[in-house]
């Protein structure tokens, strides 16, 4: 099948205007429109997981985390981000990456597949997205046909043809299109449709909107089905999201009900948990002076960046094969973890 087919499938699940301002989501390497046989799904892009890809005859690499995060002035191999661009259009694979849009989600996200590891019921985001603006345009049949070849089409609502009248005072039918975006992705939302649409002319709309996304945002918060010691918590941690190895903060002497989770680096998240009233913050890459601001409120556990994302691989896979039973994807056997515990 052709690739575009599996993004717009992903990118329906996990729209790209979700991801966080910084990151950098979506196709890297290759062309929407190339004809794809296999896919290796990994957390990273690594120069071992493209030899994979090519040993495996699989020409797209799905990573959780992009391979290019700033712009490249040179391409000329002397970085591992260099190399694995280099071979990836030579041996012509594409490589795909579905980061914060992924983590953002409430349901079927990297978060919510945490919480369903711990078996947390009743799960919501931790900080929601606000600031939210709603965009609303007006295109001719031809633009509307145009915009339908793009991804992120798949999460615009389509309401009613109408007629505009132009300077002329001739009726041209228009089709209406709505969707809402992040306040702070509407330079790029913006600048996604005029490309789309080859900069012609169409008219549109922004308005703020002073509410929140409950579905998507940072973190998830959940609770287990029984009340548990401390220490029972952090067995079921390392048993059920495999982890050889969590730091936290002093154990507060009280039974565990309510589970705060981020995977990644989620230190920015800690005030949300601590409001959502969980007795335990599981998440990663705290430094040593951050530990201090649990102010006894609540049991930091980090549990390693690597070790909280791991299981989104299996989630990648399981959202593919719902979809493409029959296409060959494949999780990757390669241990992407740069950090290694003697």
């Amino acid at each position: 099948m052709k690739l575009h087919n599996l993004l717009n499938y992903l990118e329906h699940i996990a729209p790209p205007a979700n991801q966080e301002s910084y990151d950098n989501s979506g196709l890297i390497v290759g062309n929407r429109e190339m004809w794809i046989k296999g896919a290796i799904i990994c957390l990273d892009s690594t120069e071992a997981v493209l030899d994979e890809a090519i040993a495996k005859k699989a020409n797209l690499v799905i990573a959780h985390h992009p391979i290019v995060f700033k712009g490249l002035k040179k391409i000329n191999g002397k970085s591992y981000v260099e190399r694995v661009i280099i071979k990836a259009i030579k041996h012509d694979i594409a490589i795909y990456a579905i980061h914060t849009n992924l983590d953002n989600m409430l349901h079927k996200g990297v978060n919510a597949k945490i919480a369903e590891k711990l078996e947390l019921t009743n799960t919501r985001i931790l900080s929601p997205k606000s600031n939210l603006k709603k965009v609303r345009f007006y295109l001719n049949e031809e633009q509307a046909k145009k915009l339908s070849r793009y991804h992120f089409a798949k999460r615009l609502s389509f309401f009613k043809s109408l007629t505009v009248a132009n300077k002329n005072d001739e009726e041209i039918p228009k089709l209406k299109f709505e969707t809402v975006i992040a306040a702070t992705e509407e330079s790029s939302f913006l600048s996604l449709l005029n490309s789309a649409l080859d900069f012609g002319n169409y008219e549109y709309e922004v308005n703020d909107i002073q509410n929140v996304n409950s579905e998507v945002g940072s973190g998830i918060v959940g609770d287990l089905a029984n009340p548990i010691l401390e220490k029972t918590f952090l067995i079921r941690l390392k048993n059920q999201l495999n982890v050889n190895t969590i730091k936290h903060t002093d154990l507060l002497q009280k039974k565990v009900r309510r589970i705060a989770v981020c995977g990644g680096s989620g230190s920015f998240l800690l005030p949300h948990a601590i409001r959502s009233r969980a007795d335990f913050f599981v998440t990663s890459d705290y430094k040593y002076h951050e530990f201090f601001d649990s102010e006894d409120k609540i049991v930091i556990a980090d549990i390693g960046h690597y070790e909280s994302e791991h299981f989104t691989i299996e989630l990648i896979y399981e959202l593919i094969k719902e979809k493409f039973s029959n296409f060959a994807a494949h999780c990757t056997k390669i241990n992407t973890n740069p950090v290694n515990y003697y």
